[in-house]
């Protein structure tokens, strides 16, 4: 297998991604591996911005990344081409010979891991005619190495499994980097593979489903986040019994629907305050909050600070950008 040629690392200047994360702070954490070192590296990202981020300069040259999207807005471009990621999708990219434009949208909660690998990494893993070898990464074994995006897929209960792990490892220290590279491909194979022909077997046609279900669910909730249907009226219209709709939802998303429903109702929240237009306890009882302690208390385990604080604590990190 042949890949691009690399220049002697002499007259290449030492590429580092810590630049493109400096407005964010905390928000980005690198988790395991090294991608100068191992071939592999896997981060994980939770911060807001109050404008649009580039986060162009983040991409590896020569490297393919895969980003699980729990939540925020963003695109990748490649020429004229595009992946948009909304919350709860996933999707990869490859930086060739061309720079990939990335864009995080200002305004926004982002909460998103990447896994990155390098060219040489891949190249001992994958198989260029490989069968079911997704197309984008033909791009990987060319002289001279395009540069390109996948489309968007859903996350599947299976990826929100991989992110929760890759969060809190089950592996004791000694053996966190084994299995940390299993991990990483891991992801990989479950993004860098297409179905061919007639393969969707009923399993997973009944995670098609489920996931369906699930995505359902969320747009109940949205609709009325101070007045939900009750647990029962969803599972009626969702068209399926509550008892296994709820198992489905937390599996899926790694938290119950009403944990669920108290996450949306916090971001909904820190959007009202930010606008500056209502009283906390109008955003409270907005949002679904009957007891404004209740609310302050939810807020405060959610954004480190009280709700009175939030709006001051955003025009400061405003400033800093």
């Amino acid at each position: 297998m042949k890949l691009s040629p690399h220049q002697p690392a002499r007259s290449r200047p030492e590429f580092t991604e810590a630049g493109a994360w400096h407005p964010v702070g905390n928000g980005w954490k690198p988790l395991h591996g090294s991608f100068r070192e191992l071939g592999f590296s896997v981060e994980w990202h939770d911060f807001e911005t109050a404008r649009d981020l580039d986060w162009s300069g983040s991409f590896h040259p020569g490297g393919v990344e895969i980003c699980l999207n729990l939540a925020g807005s963003g695109e990748v471009r490649a020429g004229s081409r595009q992946l948009e990621l909304s919350s709860l999708t996933a999707g990869f990219y490859l930086q060739g010979h061309a720079r990939l434009k990335g864009t995080r949208r200002g305004g926004e909660r982002h909460q998103f891991i990447t896994v990155e690998f390098s060219g040489n990494f891949l190249a001992r893993h994958l198989a260029p005619k490989e069968a079911g070898l997704h197309p984008t990464l033909r791009g990987l074994f060319q002289e001279k190495q395009t540069t390109a995006v996948s489309e968007p897929s859903r996350l599947t209960t299976e990826q929100h499994a991989l992110v929760r792990a890759l969060q809190l490892p089950p592996a004791s220290v000694a053996a966190r980097r084994l299995w940390s590279h299993a991990k990483a491909l891991e992801v990989a194979s479950s993004l860098f593979y297409v179905q061919t022909g007639d393969e969707e077997l009923l399993c997973q046609r009944v995670k098609r489903v489920n996931r369906e279900r699930v995505e359902k669910v969320i747009a109940l909730l949205k609709e009325d986040l101070a007045g939900p249907p009750s647990l029962e009226e969803i599972g009626r219209r969702v068209g399926c019994s509550h008892f296994y709709l709820s198992r489905i939802f937390s599996e899926h998303m790694g938290r119950g629907i009403f944990q669920h429903l108290r996450e949306l109702r916090l971001e909904r929240a820190a959007t009202l305050l930010r606008e500056g237009r209502l009283q906390i306890t109008q955003i409270a009882m907005e949002v679904g909050y009957a007891s404004p302690s209740h609310f302050t208390t939810a807020f405060r385990e959610s954004f480190g600070c009280c709700p009175g604080l939030y709006p001051l604590r955003t025009a400061t990190q405003k400033a800093k950008k």
